[in-house]
This record gives C-alpha cells, sequence and structure tokens, in this order.
C-alpha cells in the first residue's frame, strides 16, 4: 500500500497584517430619521450608534474588499502573489455565483489560487479565521487573505424602523500565516438552528421574481428582542469557553472586540465576563454601525489605528448573529497599520 506524505504546516501562526476600507459617505442618525418617526437620542440610547457609512452602488463587496485586502498584504510586507487562497465572509454579494472572492483573488495578484465565499452571518469573520488557521496548520496554505467585506444598505427598507438605523457598510481584511510564536488561540463556533428566523431575509428569490411587487423586495429583517436576548445571555459562555481552551483568563485580556450589533449588548456581554478595568472594549460601532461580518476586523483596524490598543495585546474576538451562528477567539492584535 503507498503511503501518502504528511501534510507540511506550522502550529505556530497569528495575523500578520490588516487592512480596512470604509466607504465616504457618512449617515447620520438625523438622515436615517428622514424615514422614520424616531430621533438621534433614542437610536444612540438603545444602540450606541451616532452615524453610519453607506457605500455607493459601485462600491460593492468585491470593490471593498480589494480596497481592503491590498492594505492587508502590504501591511504583513507581501505581495498577491504571496497569498495561497482568499476566503471572503460576506452575506451581501449581490450574485449567487460566481463566489466574490475569485474576483478579488484575481484583482490582488493572486490568481489560482482557492478562494470562496463564507456566509454565516455576523459570525462570517470568525468562521472564516477558523478555516483559514486550519488550512496553514494542515499545510495546504501558508499565507491565506481573510476578508469580512458587506454592503448592507442595499438589504435595508428604510421605513422599518426595528432596523434600519442598525446596519452599515464597510470591509476590513487579515493576512494569516506562519509566526514566530503561537498568536491564534482555537476558534469555539457554533449555531442554535431553533432561532434560525431571528435575523432573516424576509422573502426568498424565486417568491420575489414571482410576485413581481418591488415594495416585496428581499430587505432585512430582525427580531431585535430576541437576538438581544440570545446574545446577551449566552455569547458570554461561548467567550468563556475561547478563554478556557486558549488557557487565559479574564485578567490576560487586553482587548475585547465583541461583534458591533449594540453597545449595550457588548457592556452587558464585558461586566459578566468580569474584565479588569484595563481592558479595552472595542466600541466601532458608534461611527460604523453594525457591518455584519466586517465588524470584528473594522472594530480591530480603528483600535489599532488610533492606539487604543497596541501589537500583540491579547485580544478576544467575538461575533455573533444570523443562523443564529458564533464564533469566539483569543488572539494577539497584528501589527499596526500603515497607509
Amino acid at each position: 500500500m503507498v503511503e501518502l506524505p504528511e501534510a507540511v504546516g506550522t502550529q505556530k501562526i497569528g495575523m500578520l497584517g490588516i487592512g480596512s476600507y470604509r466607504p465616504e459617505r457618512v449617515v447620520t442618525n438625523d438622515e436615517i430619521c428622514e424615514y422614520i418617526d424616531s430621533s438621534d437620542e433614542w437610536i444612540y440610547t438603545r444602540t450606541g450608534i451616532k452615524s453610519r457609512r453607506f457605500a455607493r452602488r459601485d462600491e460593492t463587496v468585491v470593490e471593498m474588499g480589494i480596497h481592503a485586502g491590498r492594505k492587508a498584504i502590504a501591511n504583513a510586507l507581501l505581495s498577491g502573489a504571496d497569498i495561497d487562497a482568499v476566503i471572503l465572509a460576506t452575506n451581501t454579494h449581490l450574485l449567487l455565483t460566481p463566489a466574490g472572492a475569485t474576483a478579488i483573488a484575481t484583482e490582488l495578484g493572486a490568481n489560482g489560487v482557492p478562494a470562496f465565499d463564507v456566509t454565516v452571518g455576523c459570525a462570517g469573520f470568525g468562521y472564516a479565521m477558523s478555516i483559514a488557521s486550519d488550512m496553514v496548520r494542515g499545510g495546504s496554505a501558508s499565507h491565506v487573505l481573510v476578508i469580512g467585506a458587506e454592503q448592507l444598505s442595499v438589504t435595508l427598507d428604510m421605513t422599518d424602523r426595528t432596523n434600519c438605523f442598525i446596519f452599515g457598510d464597510g470591509a476590513a481584511a487579515v493576512v494569516v500565516g506562519p509566526t514566530e510564536q503561537q498568536e491564534l488561540g482555537p476558534v469555539v463556533w457554533g449555531s442554535d438552528g431553533t432561532q434560525f428566523n431571528a435575523i432573516r431575509q424576509d422573502i426568498d428569490w424565486i417568491s420575489y421574481m414571482d410576485g413581481g411587487d418591488i415594495e416585496k423586495r428581499p430587505y432585512l429583517r430582525l427580531e431585535g428582542t430576541a437576538v438581544f436576548r440570545w446574545a446577551a445571555f449566552e455569547m458570554g459562555k461561548a467567550a468563556q469557553r475561547a478563554m478556557d481552551v486558549a488557557k487565559v483568563d479574564a485578567s490576560d485580556i487586553d482587548v475585547f472586540v465583541p461583534h458591533q450589533a449594540n453597545s449595550r449588548i457588548n457592556d452587558l456581554l464585558a461586566r459578566s465576563l468580569k474584565f479588569p478595568e484595563t481592558t479595552v472594549v472595542a466600541n466601532d460601532i458608534e461611527r460604523t454601525g453594525n457591518t455584519s461580518a466586517a465588524s470584528i476586523p473594522l472594530a480591530m483596524d480603528e483600535l489599532l489605528s488610533t492606539g487604543a490598543a497596541k501589537p500583540g495585546d491579547t485580544a478576544l474576538l467575538l461575533g455573533y448573529g444570523a443562523g443564529l451562528s458564533y464564533a469566539a477567539q483569543v488572539v494577539k492584535m497584528p501589527p499596526i497599520p500603515f497607509e
């Protein structure tokens, strides 16, 4: 019997570089309130959001992903030819096929490599990080570009006062590759399919095409109370499990980067996990809104760019959302991005 060779990989991996892209258009709460009966104070008090970015129609998931990916590769001191795989975490690539990652890979000079999309709601970046980590550890890739990118503004019913003020657009990316020290802990991930309908596209495309009613096009809908309760009471458990498998305590966490869905949820989680007062808690939601799969890497990039966090800081990442899915991981923060 012929024996196949063992995979040649590395057990020490980390994030080598990070980059982001934020659309120029800033949309304030006051602008949102032109469509709904609400106020800046009401929105901010309940979500922690003051403004968000909306992309132009030509600022697609692919275009934003290219910009963010190019920065991440440069910040990792690599070129597109060094990238062995591209994983795009997104829910708003508006073509069912082909995958957006394939176009991004080619544009960045990584043509010919494995490139695919991961669609897991707001936990998508964590899922993509798990896949990338396993690829590098297993030896099927040396450097993997992981991108979170969303154009959620095109999915919103701007008359729906339950969620139209929550979401925004943007993209951020990291390069996962070999490092001298272990910098990525195991990913704790899962889903609760009993509540899969809590965040959803309200009708499928066949129903939309058969109906032909533009007023009933597939919009993003959210059961806010159900999601809030699930996140506030269940995600602390996932975060604790991620710290347990990484063999760290709350006192070891320098930076907490939860999904930027709602600042009230994140405050509850931070308190329940009993982080020390010195732990920095990401609050990119205030000026960016909920960018789903892009929110965690965007928040990491903002923390590093402003100096609130430093390269090498121990960080807990926690993504949660549609599915209802989640992913948590303890990591070391990547090098500081440069322009």
